[in-house]
């Protein structure tokens, strides 16, 4: 009896020779997705021998793309998302503007239509959802505020490519593509359609889901039944993420999006993400390999220059723009950097327009090719750019004035208020960073009578605090101007509440150097990280899973001492 063994075939295919070329790539010391890449075009239908299903391919990547979205969700916090709206919204827009222009100019400096020329610049604008989460995971930024600008970045992309993959349609003709022209009432109709659908699905998601996905997670769990927990939390995130697409007409990640944020309102939300990451992790390379099977390898020996111009868009050209917007906020240079690094590739929304474009007529097969050829480069080359951020950080400020001057001009949150009373803030905590673990610090020392000075690269955070009476400045805290205009000279301590230990190493130097007699606490995302910062003695350090434990311990042993005690009254 013969079976049809298409989809076993491919996922066996694609994750064994992905795991081979990714170990060889690691030991050459390059991402391990380079090797994921190659060996997706190794299976593809442009190179010899074995040929996988490239549509079933694109269908588990999808799948990919939706987990990580709700794994995303399960950390970010619609707050997270509002309290960087402003410079999420206006970046968004301005860099998908600058990024289609930019390649709208160069298809028409190729000769290409309007239309395609359009539908080529809008692909080249929005990054990949697979391949931001993954570099912001990897290097512990996901729950910073350079990762949270990002995913939120990420976030208003992701909308506005729904809202053009809805527009398209009716605007083909116009553009020169296959399709009747329409008129403005039915296309200004088709899009206030759009944009009612994905407001319903949202306040849904605020109002019902928020109340009902956590309670029913809660109720699996009463059960007591592993495999049952584990597929409440994938049902629920493929459930939401389809209905999403089907009835509200939104992409699948943003429905997946939204399904980890109303699930992260239940207790469970750490339990939750922790079930779902080896599925995530697996279907993320399948999706690797899904953007390999689809580049023909032939772009390169046809248009070279053409390729090169491409990814040059996208690796140079939406970089600068996202720096200059980031500045532009008054954000400081490591931010700047590293959401320009986050946003300089192309992924799977690039190619569903692509492939709209090329069935209304829009986009030729060369077109698609390019696009290809530019995620596919952009993609291997997106880990290197972000290995680069720190020395050219260190270049920029040793050798630019004009940089240094960007960073803050004349800005009046780079400095406490002239209301403070500095003779007050003698002996003040400097706690840097007013996330979700520093604000509880802040408010539970505020609470205690003691003074504190925050420093927090989060503008909008900064301007929340101050209209609170708050003493607080904006900027990064491991430049010696923010400690110095936050007053480390006069702080008794110094507490690093955010995840990084290459950053929170230069704060203790730079506030032992102006501050000698300084006590300092740092906060560790990792064993790793925990480690790194005992050896260079920063002071007291702090892992959030080891004071959990060690907590727990003193509470049981506690309870333990109280039970012998009653014992012996007895």
């Amino acid at each position: 009896m013969h079976h049809n063994i298409t989809l076993i075939t491919t996922v066996s295919v694609g994750l064994g020779l992905a795991l081979i070329l990714g170990f060889i790539a690691a030991r050459l010391r390059l991402p391990a997705l380079v090797g994921y890449l190659i060996a997706g075009v190794l299976i593809g239908p442009a190179t010899p021998g074995f040929v996988a299903d490239v549509a079933l391919s694109q269908q588990l990547a999808e799948i990919g793309v939706i987990l990580l979205m709700f794994g995303v969700g399960l950390h970010f916090s619609i707050a997270d998302l509002m309290s960087v709206r402003r410079i999420a919204i206006v970046g968004a827009l301005a860099q998908i503007v600058v990024a289609t222009a930019l390649g709208a100019a160069l298809a028409t400096y190729w000769g290409w239509p309007p239309g395609s020329a359009v539908v080529f610049g809008l692909s080249l604008s929005v990054a990949s959802t697979v391949v931001l989460l993954r570099a912001l995971e990897a290097r512990g930024l996901l729950d910073s505020i350079n990762g949270r600008i990002a995913v939120g970045w990420l976030v208003v992309e992701d909308l506005v490519m729904v809202l053009a993959l809805v527009v398209l349609p009716p605007l083909a003709g116009w553009l020169g593509g296959s399709g009747d022209a329409v008129s403005e009432g039915d296309l200004l109709t088709t899009v206030l359609a759009t944009l009612s659908k994905v407001a319903v699905f949202v306040m849904l998601m605020l109002v019902v889901g928020r109340r009902l996905f956590p309670w029913f997670l809660w109720k699996v769990a009463r059960t007591g039944s592993r495999e049952l927990f584990t597929l409440s939390v994938i049902a629920t995130a493929m459930g939401i993420a389809y209905s999403a697409s089907m009835v509200f007409g939104v992409s699948f990640a943003l429905g997946a999006f939204f399904a980890g944020s109303v699930l992260r309102e239940s207790s469970l939300s750490h339990r939750a993400a922790a079930e779902s990451l080896p599925l995530r992790d697996a279907f993320a390379v399948l999706f690797f390999v899904s953007v390999g099977m689809l580049f023909d390898p032939m772009m390169l020996v046809e248009q070279p220059l053409r390729v090169l111009s491409v990814v040059a868009i996208i690796l140079i050209g939406k970089t600068l723009a996202a720096f200059a917007l980031v500045l532009l906020f008054r954000y400081p240079l490591n931010t700047a950097l590293s959401v320009s690094a986050s946003l300089a590739q192309i992924g799977e929304f690039s190619f569903i327009l692509a492939a709209l474009g090329a069935s209304l007529g829009l986009l030729t097969i060369e077109g698609q090719n390019l696009i290809l050829a530019g995620a596919l480069f952009s993609i291997a080359l997106n880990p290197l750019l972000f290995n680069a951020v720190e020395p050219l950080q260190r270049w920029i400020r040793s050798r630019s004035r004009l940089a240094r001057a960007m960073e803050r001009p004349e800005d009046p949150l780079a400095e406490l208020p002239m209301t403070v009373d500095l003779e007050k803030l003698t002996g003040h905590a400097l706690l840097v960073g007013f996330g979700r673990v520093g604000s509880r610090i802040g408010r539970s020392l505020m609470e205690q009578g003691v003074s504190v000075v925050v420093a927090e690269q989060n503008r909008e955070v900064v301007e929340e605090l101050r209209a609170a009476g708050i003493p607080s400045v904006s900027g990064d805290a491991a430049e010696p101007e923010v400690l110095i205009q936050a007053h480390v000279a006069r702080a008794r301590i110094l507490i690093v509440a955010i995840p990084d230990a290459l950053r929170a190493r230069k704060m203790v130097e730079i506030a032992r150097m102006l501050q000698p007699e300084i006590r300092t606490l740092v906060r560790a995302h990792s064993d790793e990280d925990a480690a790194m910062l005992h050896r260079e003695q920063v002071g007291q350090v702090l892992l959030g899973e080891r004071e959990l434990a060690l907590s727990m311990t003193r509470y049981v042993m506690e309870y333990l001492a109280e039970g012998g005690a009653a014992e012996r009254q007895a």
